[in-house]
Parts: C-alpha cells; structure tokens; sequence
C-alpha cells in the first residue's frame, strides 16, 4: 500500500476509528473553502445493522459520528401502527439520529406498494428506498403523484434479475414521473462488471440516494470489504459527485463480519472522509 493510500485510509475529519480495545479519534484534515461547501452527507444503509437491536444501532452510530439512517423494516416492522413507528422513531431522535428514508423496500402486489406508501408516511420521509416488481411501476407511478414522495429503486447486481443495475433501472423508470430514480448500490454495480462513476454520470438526472460499498471482484463472486480495500476506484467515485453537484446522502452499506462491523465501517467512513478532503 502506497503512503497516500495508506493516508486515506486512516484520515478522517474527526472520524473515530474503533480498535478491538479502544477508540482513537484520529486529527482533523484541514479543507479548504470550496470542499467545505461542496461535502457530502454521509449515512448508514440499514441492512449494516441486521444482527443489532435499535439501542445497539444507535450506540454504533454514535460511535463513529454518523446522523443519517435508511431505515430497515427490521428495525421498525413494516406492518407497525403509528405508536410503533414513533416509538422506534423518538429513540432515533433522542440520539440524534435522522431517518432520512426507509428501505430497501421490496413490493410484489399492489397492496404491498400501498403498505410502502402508507409505512413512509407514517414514519415522516418523503422517499423510498425500493424494489417494486416490473409490472407495479404503472401503479408506482400512480402512488408516486399521490404522495407526492421520491422513489429511489435500488440495483442489487447479478445476484438477482429485478434491476441488476442501473441502466436496468434507467430503461423501465426514463418515461415514469422524474420522482421515481435510482439508488445506486456502487459494490453491486460493480460485481455486475459496470463502473459505478459511469452510470452515476450516465443517469445523474436521477440518482437519488447512493449505497456505499468496496468489493474485490468485478463478478458475481465479489464480497464486501472496507472502503479502500477493494478494487472501485473511490477517489473517481468522489469526483463524479462533484462533478454532477450531487447532494443526497452517501450511505455505507457494510456486508462483512456483520456480527461485529464496527471497525470495518469507521475504517471505511474514515477512508471516504479522507478522500473527500483531500480532494
């Protein structure tokens, strides 16, 4: 590993790096006036927190400084009444946590696009982070204008033939509501052998949310692996984000060591920190 590599890797604006001991905070980069304007919001993909209870959730969060959440239906059931979703919600806020969006919502009927439509607005978010089967689009769309909400449809790569990436996305949504765009997921477009800044620059128009990942293949087999580990090009990536004035929320979705994630996700949050400072 080079030095500036290795640099980026540890160099975060005050991110906190967590050890198997201890917690170090490691200094502040210094940034100059433009990317001081021109950062990104950086959040947590729900999915990360498959193995932890809500209060666990939030103590991980707090650890390693991040305040935005897309929010999984594990955390808060998807079939929960109003005084459910307050409940889970009011433990986010108290610790200063925003949930941003819900999602990865996946809907198969109709009736699980109103569920969708429904949960969200109950829980207070303009935007979905979804799955809708092909056929529903026509009644997405429909909800779509209701609501008045965004849906960011997420790619989910060669694992699965409902949206394996972006242009996949882009070719069943062009001609929908321009509420109705794409999260992009960089590790699984990756793994599906597209460079995420060229689909980011391809469909600017309607990136709405973006998943956050390294991997270390451009195949089906690739797994996760912290940010600056693996084979995206990450600085490219942050570039791009410049380049289109992006300004929705980046959102590490970390799949490794899912029983214990936290040192791989401040490892990866400190890495993009880093990359996004010094560039």
């Amino acid at each position: 590993m080079n030095s500036r590599r290795k640099f980026l890797k540890l160099a975060g604006t005050g991110v906190l790096l967590a050890g198997a001991s201890s917690v170090y905070a490691f200094p502040k980069i210094a940034v100059s006036a433009d990317k001081a304007v021109n950062t990104f919001t950086i959040g947590m993909a729900g999915y990360t927190f498959k193995e932890f209870t809500v209060e666990k959730t939030i103590e991980m969060m707090k650890r390693i400084g991040v305040t935005n959440l897309s929010l999984k239906d594990f955390h808060m059931p998807m079939n929960s009444t109003q005084e459910e979703i307050n409940t889970v919600l009011n433990k986010f806020k108290a610790a200063g946590i925003n949930v941003y969006t819900v999602g990865v919502v996946y809907m198969k009927t109709n009736e699980s696009v109103d569920q969708a439509f429904e949960y969200a607005r109950m829980a207070g978010v303009k935007m979905i982070v979804g799955a809708p089967d092909y056929q529903l689009l026509p009644y997405v769309e429909k909800k779509i204008k209701s609501y008045n909400f965004k849906l960011a449809i997420h790619n989910h790569g060669p694992d699965n033939p409902l949206y394996p990436n972006a242009k996949d996305v882009w070719d069943h949504i062009k001609d929908l509501d321009p509420r109705i765009g794409i999260c992009i997921d960089i590790g699984h477009t990756t793994r599906d052998g597209k460079d995420p800044s060229v689909d980011i620059l391809a469909y600017q128009s309607r990136i709405y949310d973006i998943h956050m990942k390294d991997v270390d293949k451009a195949s089906k087999e690739g797994i996760t692996v912290e940010m600056g580990r693996g084979i995206i090009d990450i600085p490219k990536f942050v570039d791009t984000l410049r380049k289109i004035k992006y300004a929705g929320s980046c959102s590490l979705e970390f799949e490794k060591d899912m029983k214990d994630p936290l040192p791989g996700i401040a490892e990866s949050i400190g890495y993009f920190k880093g990359v996004t400072a010094c560039r």
